[in-house]
């Protein structure tokens, strides 16, 4: 405890964010950067509707496009690694994020929510969120990122488990005009986007975009667990090119939104993961993703609101995987196609009531039918087929949510969500919390919720034949999080944090060998119960110079098999610091994140690092003209995350130092 008591020592010398006086009336008519200059943040995803993030019943963090510039944040992933209690990992192929401690190696972001203007980004064969480079929208597109921690299945229905992420896009009349960006950077890489948005006098506003990435990735990758004469002496040459291409249109007229997205992107994998050929450039991965969302909402007279949405949305995911074929008489390499294609459509309502301006109920439904959650696995050359499972369902959910001042100092939030799944029956979940102000600028919170996760298509149904084998029978994962927050602010220009949390899992599914025959199935054998405290500082000053801190203790263990979880650190850190050397133009970013040791699954220790970003930002240098030059891992340090039961490797080396020069005009 000595090192808490420290970082706690350390944190309680620092202060926080600043806030300007006289907040305007209107909150709901202004973007995020406006509103970090009055004295309380805004948030939409806590509670379906926008309000102060002191009175949202979780612990919620804001990232902002200014945030994302000066920092030289590349993807989404780069966003989340700077937010307190989240850390980040990844295989060379995709991007993990992990949360209060948890983050199984190999799992794809099933247990986070994610939202892109309140549309499920979440997919419905393997409930997979991207974060990396295969997040469909380009980060230049943000306008804010809200991270709303705990469960929140009382108004969203499943993934919502750890906690719900909603990226808010850009409009029209934030570009006012065509805009044109490029980059260069490190192995290769270069990207670039063209986009045009406005609004226009008859209130139609319009924002498209269309971006491009590739990268050729490390040339040279060597992994000791390959060496040997027969597999190149563990050198992997040319395999790790990735690329993407993205497509973002948002169409807006009064109380109608149209919104399209659609991006694929292609990763060759050096890993040799899945007992791959290593070394060889055919075994990669596609995926892509698009949807429509027509929303309207509006606002009528005696408090009433309502919003309703239908959408329409399609995934699609293709492994080529290079296997050696040893029932042959002569072994030969042969290409295995994976193959996962999901498409559904649904809607939702959701109408919401103020009553004597101290009581806010808010009623909703949603439905989604799954027109297709296929899976598909043949080898190509024989042909020989191991899978071909061809499903749909259905869900529907309905909610209550009622928000309520007791007293003047003192908000009670209630909800509870009802969902039915057509593969396993019905859950209910429910969201208590109690949030009190003694003061005008103190805000203490006691929170309660429960959330849950299906078994999904992958894990119901998946098998391969010779390997693995499907379990229809499995039931949900489930949570309960108590949590107490903390928000303190002082004077104008400061704010702390802190939070403090435990939750307990029941019946997470894991893979296990079955002693019957060997072949791994998927079952809810565990229960896991974590604990862990956050603590928050942030200062900004009024001629620009802003900073803050953070740093998190978590402590997550298995009670079914005992120990501590693997690829979970107790602790982590943030600093960051943003210098104006000149002044609303020209900026020096740093941010330097600590990740400490993480078990894996061999029961060797990933160490800690410690890994500094450096970013010079520049705007209106000359009219139109934005320039920044990012180092990341600017020591060059030399650290690697926890591999998953697919990888030979047990620890996978991450990139060491890059650098990244961009340019944009807008015109």
């Amino acid at each position: 405890m000595g090192k808490i008591a420290f970082a706690t020592l350390l944190l309680m010398s620092i202060a926080v964010v600043a806030w300007p006086q006289n907040p305007p009336a209107d909150l709901t008519e202004m973007k995020l950067e406006d509103l970090m200059n009055i004295e309380v943040e805004s948030v939409y995803g806590a509670s379906k509707h926008l309000q102060k993030v002191t009175e949202a019943p979780a612990s919620v963090t804001i990232v902002t496009s200014e945030e994302i510039q000066k920092y030289g944040y590349r993807t989404l992933a780069d966003i989340l690694r700077s937010v307190r209690g989240f850390y980040v990992s990844g295989d060379r192929n995709y991007t993990y994020v992990g949360v209060r401690g948890f983050s199984r190696p190999g799992d794809y972001n099933g247990r986070i929510l994610l939202l892109v203007d309140g549309h499920r980004l979440n997919e419905n064969v393997y409930d997979s969120a991207f974060i990396g480079a295969e997040f469909p929208i380009d980060v230049d597109l943000i306008d804010r990122v809200e991270i709303i921690r705990g469960p929140s299945s009382s108004i969203y229905g499943t993934n919502a488990f750890f906690g719900v992420i909603n990226v808010i896009t850009k409009r029209g009349r934030d570009l006012k005009g065509a805009e044109l960006s490029g980059d260069l950077a490190s192995f290769g890489s270069r990207r670039g986007r063209a986009s045009y948005g406005n609004k226009f006098k008859n209130g139609l506003e319009l924002l498209v975009s269309s971006s491009f990435y590739d990268s050729r990735g490390q040339r040279r990758l060597y992994y000791k667990e390959f060496d040997s004469p027969d597999t190149n002496h563990g050198i992997a040459e040319n395999t790790d090119h990735d690329q993407f291409g993205q497509f973002f249109a948002n169409l807006a007229y009064r109380d109608f939104s149209l919104q399209a997205v659609y991006g694929s992107r292609e990763k060759v994998i050096p890993t040799a993961s899945f007992d791959t050929v290593f070394n060889d450039p055919r075994t990669r991965t596609t995926d892509a993703q698009g949807y429509l969302d027509l929303k309207y909402e509006r606002s009528f007279a005696n408090h009433w609101a309502f919003m309703s949405r239908l959408y329409y949305s399609q995934y699609s995911y293709a492994g080529d995987y290079a296997v050696e074929n040893f029932d042959a008489d002569n072994p030969v390499v042969v290409i295995n196609k994976d193959l996962g294609r999901g498409k559904w459509w649904g809607g939702e309502l959701q109408l919401a009531k103020t009553l004597f301006e101290r009581h806010t109920l808010t009623l909703g439904s949603e439905f989604r039918h799954n027109l297709q959650q296929d899976q598909i696995n043949y080898d190509v050359t024989p042909f020989f087929q191991n899978l071909d499972d061809r499903r749909s369902s259905t869900i529907w959910g309905v909610y209550v949510q009622d928000e309520i001042a007791l007293r003047k100092d003192l908000l009670l939030n209630a909800g509870v969500r009802h969902d039915r799944y057509a593969t396993y029956g019905g859950t209910t979940n429910p969201r208590l919390g109690l949030i009190y102000t003694p003061f005008e600028k103190t805000t203490l919170k006691l929170l309660y919720g429960s959330a849950f996760r299906p078994p999904n298509a992958y894990e119901l149904f998946y098998t391969d034949q010779t390997t693995s084998k499907p379990n229809p029978s499995l039931r949900a994962e489930t949570i309960q999080t108590y949590e107490v927050v903390w928000e303190q602010y002082f004077g104008k220009r400061f704010r702390v944090a802190a939070s403090g949390f435990h939750y307990n899992i029941g019946g997470l599914i894991n893979q296990q060998a079955d002693p019957a025959d060997g072949l791994s199935v998927y079952r809810n054998i565990e229960r896991i119960n974590a604990e862990g405290l956050e603590l928050e500082l942030e200062k900004k000053w009024a001629w620009g110079l802003e900073g803050g801190l953070t740093y998190t203790f978590q402590d997550a263990k298995s009670q079914t098999f005992g120990g501590h979880l693997t690829n979970s650190p107790r602790h982590l850190g943030r600093f960051n610091l943003s210098v104006p050397l000149v002044k609303e133009k020209l900026f020096a970013s740093m941010d330097v994140r600590y990740v400490g040791q993480r078990e894996t699954l061999a029961g060797n220790n990933a160490g800690a690092y410690v890994v500094p970003d450096f970013t010079l930002f520049s705007r209106n240098l000359v009219k139109g003209l934005q320039i920044s030059a990012s180092l990341y891992n600017l020591f060059d340090k030399r650290y690697g995350d926890p591999g998953a039961a697919d990888h030979r490797q047990d620890i996978i080396e991450q990139d060491g130092r890059s650098f990244r020069v961009k340019i944009g005009y807008r015109f």
